[in-house]
């Protein structure tokens, strides 16, 4: 009787702890922006589509500041395990064109996972504000240069840059004012605070439709589904485009099979109808794509920014 009662208790506990201890310890989603951002808004998203897939806990945590190197220094010295995801913008791949010292190395630090969303970004103006075009921002600003402010979600976030390729293009100059995440510059822009702001769609979404403020101009070369009556900015600067996009990362060293299996699943849950249609609510494109292809854009998009940053001679001595 002892014996069976033993070995009974023994297969009970290895039957029960390695589920356990699997079940128990969360993925973590480390945020690089703070709540009510594109970045924020995705995370929270597939959260329970990823906790669905995995059988395991999946927590969402923002770690705002310096332009995301904040979350991603966290992200590349946790343990590469599968437990832990960053999310972050574009500002990944340029951020080490913009910081005198980067806490880690993007490129050699983190594990591209998939690429979630693109989403084209707006110029946006308080209601009350007198700018009905973006003719009538430069106009402002040629009248009183430096004068006109533009918020962003913080220096290198594709708002900041975004606003800098409008000042390069458009030979005026605004002056910048960062932000630690694209949800308090769009409250002192609604307040009046700020002058004018080149968001993501997926933040500007609500507030254009609620009328705290007003759409000029999409930074794509094309009109966006969602504001048919929103002209593009390259209408009034010719040659001007661009859009953000946000991505998945893990800390460098994870097994690829772990990241291959981790960019299936993310993808898997970008492509459900139900997130799919709020993405598009949001004027968001779902992407999924493979680790492969991250890394391209990740290189890609360096390319892109680094004769703008020079020129406009962008540099963090934090």
């Amino acid at each position: 009787m002892n014996r069976i009662t033993r070995r009974t208790a023994l297969l009970g506990a290895a039957a029960l702890t390695a589920p356990a201890v699997a079940q128990t310890r969360p993925v973590r989603i480390v945020v690089a922006f703070p709540p009510a951002g594109a970045a924020d808004i995705v995370a929270r998203l597939l959260a329970d589509r990823l906790r669905a897939a995995w059988d395991t806990p999946v927590v969402v945590e923002n770690r705002a500041g310096a332009g995301g190197n904040i979350a991603g220094a966290e992200v590349a010295r946790a343990e590469p395990d599968g437990h832990t995801l960053l999310i972050t913008s574009q500002s990944i791949a340029v951020n080490r064109l913009l910081y005198a010292r980067m806490p880690f190395d993007p490129m050699a630090d983190l594990a591209p996972v998939a690429m979630a969303i693109q989403v084209p970004n707006v110029m946006v103006v308080p209601a009350g504000a007198p700018d009905r075009s973006v003719a009538d921002v430069l106009a402002r600003a040629r009248a009183a240069p430096g004068r006109l402010n533009y918020g962003s979600a913080g220096v290198g976030t594709s708002i900041h840059l975004a606003g800098e390729l409008f000042a390069h293009l458009a030979s005026v100059r605004m002056t910048h004012v960062p932000y630690r995440g694209a949800g308090p510059a769009m409250q002192d822009l609604i307040g009046g605070r700020l002058d004018v702001m080149f968001d993501t769609l997926t933040v500007s979404a609500g507030p254009i439709r609620q009328g705290g403020i007003r759409a000029l101009g999409v930074t794509t070369p094309a009109r966006a589904p969602t504001l048919p009556e929103v002209p593009p900015i390259a209408d009034t600067v010719p040659g001007y485009a661009l859009s953000s996009w946000f991505a998945f990362f893990a800390p460098a060293r994870t097994p690829a099979a772990t990241v291959a299996r981790q960019a299936r699943d993310i993808g898997a849950a970008l492509r459900e109808p139900a997130v799919a249609a709020r993405l598009a609510e949001l004027g968001a494109t779902p992407v999924g794509s493979t680790p492969e292809a991250l890394a391209v854009a990740m290189r890609d998009e360096a390319r892109l920014w680094e004769p703008i940053i020079r020129a406009a001679n962008i540099r963090i001595e934090e």
